[in-house]
């Protein structure tokens, strides 16, 4: 999936090349965003 959707980006247009890439920006910084505050919350003591 990942691959056809950066093949057909390769062969799009400069602007759908650049909103595929900000989508890819967003995605991963709502990955690590979510990965930071599970470890973050780790060290929380539960009451």
């Amino acid at each position: 999936m990942i691959g056809e959707l950066v093949t057909n980006m390769l062969h799009s247009t400069v602007p759908g090349f650049i909103g595929v890439t900000v989508i890819f920006v967003y995605l991963a910084t709502i990955v690590w965003a979510a990965m930071y505050r599970i470890k973050e919350g780790g060290h929380l003591e539960h009451h």
